[in-house]
């Protein structure tokens, strides 16, 4: 049995004496886990007009690269208002611009491949630089059995081109978010043929066919 001085007697019990005190707070934390704010009960959305939370929208898009694989991009910054009344949710009206000037991907040459001017005067391969922002504005909606899908259908204008387009989306939660506004959020997705909108730049070796994941929040102001 190792002898101590007295010095050493007093310090360990007070050296011990936190890690005790860490131990008996440990159960009662992990009986108290952070609870999400939004869920996915329709009962929590109330009638008015949100707009459009620019932070945490997102529409994610994905094109064929010469049939080998798929490449992935991001449109941010999304602005809009949402009118919505839960008694009446066919009677839902979404309209949101899209700054496709903010357009991202995981390359910065091909970022800017996608938005610089075409060479010697003629047409962009993609978007150009100067290219307006895009524009979708719902025309129908049409609630799914369950209430908590529908089909939006409206009319996209896109590198001032306008042409119809229909979004499945899904209602994902309602709640009280972080800035302590009602939020209500979705999930939506289409596939468009960038040809259409006078976007047709090495069809077919990089695919037509677009498709558009969308992740929306809404606040209620």
């Amino acid at each position: 049995m190792p002898k101590f001085t007295p010095a050493i007697r007093v310090m360990i019990p007070a050296m011990l004496a936190p890690l005790a005190l860490l131990a008996l707070a440990a159960p009662g934390a992990a009986q108290m886990p952070m609870e999400q704010p939004g869920k996915p009960l329709p009962a929590r959305v109330t009638a008015g007009t949100y707009t459009v939370d620019p932070n945490h929208t997102l529409i994610g898009w994905k094109v064929n690269h010469l049939g080998f694989n798929d490449y992935f991009g991001i449109f941010g910054m999304t602005t809009g208002t949402l009118v919505l009344d839960p008694a009446h949710p066919a009677a839902a009206k979404l309209d949101v611009t899209i700054p496709v000037s903010k357009v991202t991907t995981a390359n910065a040459g091909l970022t800017a491949h996608l938005l610089r001017p075409g060479k010697d005067g003629g047409k962009p391969d993609f978007f150009g630089p100067d290219q307006a922002d895009a524009h979708f504005v719902s025309t129908a909606v049409k609630v799914l059995p369950g209430g908590r899908s529908a089909t939006i259908t409206g009319n996209l204008t896109l590198n001032g081109v306008t042409a119809p387009v229909t979004i499945a989306a899904n209602f994902s939660g309602a709640g009280m978010g972080m800035t302590k506004a009602l939020t209500v959020g979705f999930h939506g997705s289409t596939t468009i043929r960038r040809s259409v909108f006078g976007l047709a730049g090495y069809v077919p070796l990089i695919s037509d066919a677009v498709r558009l994941d969308i992740t929306a929040a809404f606040e209620k102001k």
